[in-house]
């Protein structure tokens, strides 16, 4: 058996860390917008449109005024006249023809895109943080 006198006492211990933190800045940057333009050509085909308009000379006798109507592309419209017979007369017709036209066209256009450049301040004009 062991007696007290043979007891050896062993003491326990223990580490405990405490991490303090100290904000230091170290380091600045700067940032700034650039604007970069740069030009590109826009194709596009542009349709235009174009009425013909010719007045046909006419002279008849109708018993009513027509009603307009369509030949193709072209609408026809009926100018008439009362005279002092009392009667009505087709006194002509004014043919309108649409036609169009289509185009290819380039536009060169200004397209602006803008960035952002990050500087790095220049390091001899910051505290650091050891004094």
């Amino acid at each position: 058996m062991i007696s007290d006198a043979d007891e050896v006492r062993v003491p326990l211990v223990e580490e405990r860390v405490q991490v303090e933190k100290v904000e230091v800045e170290t380091d600045r940057v700067r940032v700034r917008t650039v604007v970069d333009e740069h030009f590109e050509t826009i194709e596009q085909v542009l349709q235009t449109g174009r009425l013909d308009v010719r007045n046909i000379p006419l002279d008849q006798e109708v018993a009513e005024a027509p009603a307009p109507r369509q030949d193709g592309d072209t609408l026809i419209v009926s100018i008439v006249e009362e005279r002092l017979v009392k009667r009505l007369f087709l006194v002509e017709e004014v043919h309108i023809t649409q036609s169009s036209h289509a185009e290819a066209v380039s536009v060169p256009v200004s397209l602006r895109r803008m960035r952002a450049v990050v500087e790095q301040d220049a390091a001899d004009s910051l505290p650091t943080g050891r004094e």
